[in-house]
């Protein structure tokens, strides 16, 4: 049986606030996008496995020129993303096709380049066992929840914060996919849960870092260099 990691890269590089999008920023010399795809074939490696990358078509072109100026040959399939994460996802799925071989679908941001081996195989046992897992990780923030002018404190002890690779049953995930769009989706996890099914938790790690802001990319750079 083979399995499936499908790593979404949609972002423009606004919030962060750079020139080009976040996930071709370099990395100790590496876009970032490459760096998550390698973790991936690091992992799935002396399995049978297949990356698809999602990313928007106007950026395809560089994508193309970053991996022959890198030199980066590692397989992978690239599909356009969609209007939003939900829609990135439904069009890498419909990219599959068969899936009569299939076992385990592992859905990754693509600018989270430090998931561990480790972590991933947690994620990919529990979800061959279980149908559906995600890593979690505790708060170390108190928390409020706000309506309009009013807050008040949650407990934090009974909250999560939820990272990726999330990873499902292949065909479990395709059926929920064949649900409608909600604005509610925020994750995998969510289409998932609206389909009725359960998700487990697993442990996560606190150095599997969305890089988000140009602090995140600064901490990944030290963590890499002291891995």
């Amino acid at each position: 049986m083979k399995t499936i990691a499908l790593i979404v890269a949609g972002g423009s590089g606004t919030r962060y606030g750079a020139q080009m999008p976040k996930q071709f920023l370099e990395l100790k010399g590496k876009p970032i996008l490459m760096r998550t795809i390698q973790i991936f074939e690091q992992a799935l490696k002396g399995l049978g496995h297949e990356i698809v990358v999602t990313l928007p078509a106007g950026q395809f072109a560089q994508w193309q020129t970053l991996c022959r100026e890198q030199a980066f040959d590692v397989p992978h399939r690239v599909v356009p993303g969609g209007e939003t994460r939900w829609h990135s996802v439904k069009n890498a799925l419909d990219s599959i096709g068969d899936i009569a071989d299939v076992d385990v679908i592992a859905v990754h941001d693509g600018v989270r380049p430090l998931a561990g081996t480790d972590l991933i195989n947690r994620v990919l046992d529990a979800a061959r066992r279980d149908g559906a897992a995600i890593p979690v990780v505790p708060l170390n923030d108190s928390v409020r929840q706000v309506d309009i002018d009013v807050s008040h404190a949650l407990d934090r002890s009974m909250l999560r914060a939820v990272q990726t690779p999330q990873a499902f049953d292949a065909r479990l995930l395709l059926e929920a996919y064949h649900h409608p769009f909600e604005p509610t989706f925020t994750d995998d996890a969510s289409v998932v849960e609206r389909a009725g099914h359960d998700v487990t938790l697993v442990e996560g790690d606190p150095q599997n870092l969305k890089i988000t802001r140009p602090m995140d990319l600064a901490l990944a750079e030290y963590l890499l260099s002291n891995a």
